[in-house]
This record gives structure tokens, C-alpha cells and sequence, in this order.
């Protein structure tokens, strides 16, 4: 189901909701042949059940890691997609890593340090909560480098993810679909909520003017960053249960195409003996 949702590597992408460029699949309200969160239940037990055995095997093997980068405007959904999405698995053999404002420290380095060491271990899953990306994002839409600069981070960005995918890192990136109006009923939420009060900052509410600032800096990125190797999903995410579906079933996928198998122990276990 998650193919539909892949950004062709070469094509051309919008997400503005017209022209030739426009894929209905895209839009953040659809939700396939799916109509409630009801019909999506069954389903998503059975992809967890799946996702536990393969992460287990993928630990066992040590030969590949996988990481999730998760990318979109505020409120779309990453941190209820990291809940939903690795519910049930083994906390130990998966890191969260939350992209925020470089430290001075991270300041000092190239832009992509941070996200190196950040990368996961052969036998994990690793999830980027924000990502690398931030510098071809927020740099570009508050004209932080010039754009000489942010240009030429297209091509090491697509670079450096060729090289983790040669070195047994399996790249999965999500940008995650909301609607201006949905991002407007999801902050009132918040603002409501006395309880959610602590989710919201005036940063959040002055982002919102620079929607179609970034919405035009994100059709670049999947244009120019959707790759053979690391290809770009647009995941539809105005409701939370079909995002969470799409993206659990493509993670359940990439694992089933490894055809893992446990490793053969270091000796004839048919001759151990405990006593």
C-alpha cells in the first residue's frame, strides 16, 4: 500500500493540491479504501505482531540498521507516529533522536555531524524526529545561509545517505501531510487543553505565516532528495490512524525484503548440556 505514496526519484512533486504535479494520493485527507479507524484495527495488530518478529531478527543479525526520518510542519504528527507505529516493540533495540536547534557545539561542526553520529548501530532501528534536513529548511525559510549554500546540501545530503545505504543502513524518510486547516484545528487543540498547554510556544503560532514558505521548501527537498537508494514517502496524516497505518506497513515491508534468518550459533547446541 505504501508504494502509491513514493515520491518517483527524477519526478516532480506538488503539494499545493493542483496542477499535472499533484498527487490525489498525497492529499492529506486520503485515506485509500479505508473509511474509519475501525476498519484499520485488525489490520495493524497483525503489522505489529510482524514488526516485533523482524525487529528481533534484525538485532540477532547485526547486518543492517534501519533509520526512520520524520519530517513535517508542527502538529503533523511525529511524535504520535513514534508511539502508534513502534507500539510493541523491544524499546532496547530502537533510538529516538529529536533534531533541535544546534547546540553550540553542533554550531561548530559541518551540518551533517550531528546527524552522523546519530545514525543507528547495525541490528537497530533508529528514529529521527526532525532530521538533517532542518538545513535545507528552516535555514532557507529564515534566510539563515544564503542560498548558495543550501543548494549545494541537495546533492551531500543525497550523498551522504548513498553511503549509509552502502553501508548496510536501510534509509526510510516519511514527510508527514497535514492541511494549513488541519495544523489550525490541531494548535486551537492545544491552546484549549490546559493539559496540551506545554505542547504549544509563540514559536509554533509565528511558524504558521511561513506555511507556503515552507511548503515550496519541502516540494524541493522531495524533488531533489527522493532517491533510488533513500526515496522520499508523502504520507497522507490529516487522520492520525491511516498515517500510522501507511507508514507501520512500509517499515514492515523493508524488513520482510531483508529475508533475514537468525544467525547459526557458534556451536553444536544439540551437544550442550546444562546441569
Amino acid at each position: 500500500m505504501a508504494q502509491p505514496f513514493i515520491v518517483k526519484p527524477g519526478g516532480k512533486i506538488s503539494l499545493n493540491g493542483s496542477g499535472e504535479d499533484f498527487n490525489p494520493e498525497h492529499s492529506p485527507e486520503y485515506t485509500g479504501s479505508y473509511r474509519k479507524k475501525g476498519d484499520t484495527k485488525k489490520y495493524l495488530k497483525k503489522l505489529h505482531k510482524q514488526m516485533l518478529r523482524l525487529q528481533e531478527l534484525l538485532y540477532a543479525g547485526g547486518e543492517h540498521a534501519v533509520l526512520i526520518i520524520l519530517q513535517g510542519m508542527d502538529t503533523c504528527g511525529k511524535d504520535g507516529t513514534i508511539r502508534k507505529v513502534m507500539a510493541g516493540i523491544n524499546v532496547q533495540g530502537c533510538n529516538v533522536v529529536n533534531f533541535k536547534v544546534p547546540t553550540i557545539d553542533e554550531s561548530s561542526r559541518d551540518y551533517l555531524w550531528r546527524a552522523h553520529k546519530a545514525v543507528p548501530q547495525r541490528g537497530k532501528i533508529g528514529i529521527f524526529n526532525r532530521s538533517h534536513y532542518e538545513d535545507v529548511l528552516v535555514v532557507r525559510v529564515h534566510d539563515l545561509v544564503q542560498k548558495s549554500v543550501w543548494k549545494q546540501r541537495y546533492q551531500q545530503i543525497n550523498d551522504f545517505e548513498k553511503m549509509l545505504v552502502e553501508n548496510g543502513t536501510i534509509v526510510l524518510k516519511f514527510f508527514l501531510n497535514i492541511s494549513k486547516d488541519e495544523q489550525k484545528e490541531r494548535l486551537e487543540s492545544r491552546i484549549n487543553d490546559p493539559t496540551k498547554h506545554w505542547k504549544i510556544t509563540d514559536a509554533d503560532i509565528r511558524e504558521r505565516a511561513y506555511w507556503d514558505d515552507y511548503m515550496e521548501a519541502y516540494e524541493d527537498v522531495l524533488n531533489n532528495c527522493s532517491t533510488d537508494w533513500a526515496p522520499w514517502y508523502v504520507i497522507p496524516a490529516n487522520k492520525k490512524w491511516y498515517r500510522n497505518l501507511v507508514i507501520t506497513e512500509r517499515v514492515v515491508n523493508t524488513l520482510e525484503d531483508l529475508n533475514m534468518k537468525f544467525p547459526e550459533p557458534d556451536s553444536d547446541v544439540s551437544k550442550l548440556i546444562v546441569e
